[in-house]
């Protein structure tokens, strides 16, 4: 069996960048400091920019290994599910949606790393990867609203249209597709790699220690 070893490239490095800045986003959003909480949106858009970076180095460099493709997207689903946890501490969301989005999410990372640990690389459906933008549509839409409430020049001019576009029952409609989509987009997941998943756990139980 294929052992997992860290590689500590500069798209690896990187990942763990995005990773070591979740909570400093978190802390900065949670603070009742004006200027900190403008800070969270430049430290999630850095955070988020790092992924796109260490994607075109590792594509370009060849810098793939099985460290990366195990930690890139757990530093995605910790990024992501962080800003959500985050808005249901503030009271923007409903927390039992955001629960299903993060086991979802998780579940889905785990079958992916483990399938790709061992070679069979889970299939990924168009549909799928809409959800993940529409996820991260959602997340970017509510976090510039709500810093935006703390600039007290845009709130002067443009308050009453952040309101309304941050009215709970606007934030509801949205996290319920995104939920939906998760629930639906994981079990199109299950569906589509049973046959894979049925191989590898024949092969897991069956397979005698070394």
């Amino acid at each position: 069996m294929p052992r997992l070893q860290l590689d500590l490239n500069l798209p690896n490095q990187l990942t763990l960048f995005r990773i070591a800045l979740t909570p400093v986003f978190a802390w900065f959003l949670l603070s009742d400091s004006p200027l900190f909480r403008q800070l969270s949106l430049v430290i999630f858009v850095i955070a988020a920019l790092t992924d796109w970076y260490d994607g075109w180095i590792a594509r370009k460099m060849g810098y793939t290994t099985r460290w990366g493709k195990f930690l890139d997207p757990l530093a995605d689903k910790i990024l992501s599910s962080t800003a959500l946890l985050v808005y249901v501490s503030l009271g923007l969301v409903d927390g039992w949606m955001v629960w299903i989005i993060i086991a979802r999410d998780f579940l889905i990372t785990g079958l992916r790393t483990y399938m790709e640990y061992h070679d069979q690389p889970i299939v990924t459906s168009k549909t799928a990867q809409a959800k993940t933008f529409g996820e991260f549509v959602v997340i970017y839409y509510i976090l510039i609203l709500y810093v935006a409430r703390s600039v007290p020049s845009v709130y002067e001019q443009f308050g009453s249209t952040i309101d309304s576009l941050m009215h709970p029952q606007v934030l509801f409609g949205m996290m319920l597709l995104v939920t939906l989509s998760s629930v639906g987009t994981g079990i199109a997941y299950l569906v589509d790699n049973w046959k894979n998943l049925l191989e590898l756990s024949e092969r897991f139980r069956t397979r005698r220690p070394e």
